[in-house]
């Protein structure tokens, strides 16, 4: 695996977890849908599981 192309997947993984974290943050602060705020929490917490499996593999296949 290419070093660049792994950089930009891990890179992209964490902006996905960021933009639906503060996505989540937006809408309880403007005391938005609670139905929004648990699928956004959801997603956040896919996200997160790829993005580690994501930063695992490319661990993997560097060393």
């Amino acid at each position: 695996m290419h070093v660049w192309w792994s950089n930009v997947l891990v890179a992209m993984a964490l902006l996905a977890v960021l933009l639906v974290l503060l996505a989540g943050i937006a809408n309880l602060s403007r005391g938005g849908s609670s139905q929004l705020s648990q699928l956004l929490m959801r997603w956040r917490v896919g996200l997160q599981a790829l993005a580690i499996i994501i930063i695992l593999v490319v661990l993997y296949f560097r060393r």
